[in-house]
């Protein structure tokens, strides 16, 4: 699994114009799954993704979890992130998960990162969807689990 993580004061997710998932001070994650991925993968992302140190301490330095400020996260499917460009100009996916694999992965890393006491938006797994977001630093990482 490969994740973008974005530290956010606030974010949305819409379809066709309703909004799905809406959060404040958090993480947005694009959230993709490649043919190997197991269960296993997902476990250790939410462990990572819940306890990741990147929000500031009263001194202003990275020392804080998502667990330790109470932060909530916008989840978004993202198959794009196993785009490979490094041929023509157009990406190929073939090492993107199919949608039957990825999306029982995906609503399983959701779920572990809620059963963490997390609060989890999300948007609609396949759909086109719009995100906004306020990229809080800007903190952005990327994170795998291989």
């Amino acid at each position: 699994m490969r994740i973008v993580v974005q530290r956010s004061k606030g974010a949305k997710v819409t379809v066709d114009g309703e909004i799905t998932g809406q959060i404040k001070q958090g993480f947005v994650l694009l959230v993709g799954v490649t043919h190997e991925d197991k269960e296993e993968d997902a476990a250790y992302l939410a462990d990572k993704i819940a306890n990741l140190r990147v929000f500031e301490d009263q001194d202003g330095k990275m020392n804080l979890s998502l667990l330790d400020v109470g932060g909530e996260i916008l989840s978004v499917s993202q198959f794009t992130l196993y785009g490979d460009c490094r041929k023509g100009r157009r990406p190929n996916f073939m090492e993107a998960a199919r949608p039957e694999q990825a999306v029982v992965l995906y609503d399983a890393f959701n779920q572990m990162l809620r059963d963490k006491g997390i609060t989890v938006e999300t948007g609609v797994f396949g759909a086109m969807m719009d995100v906004e977001l306020v990229n809080d630093g800007p903190v952005t990482m990327i994170v795998e689990s291989k």
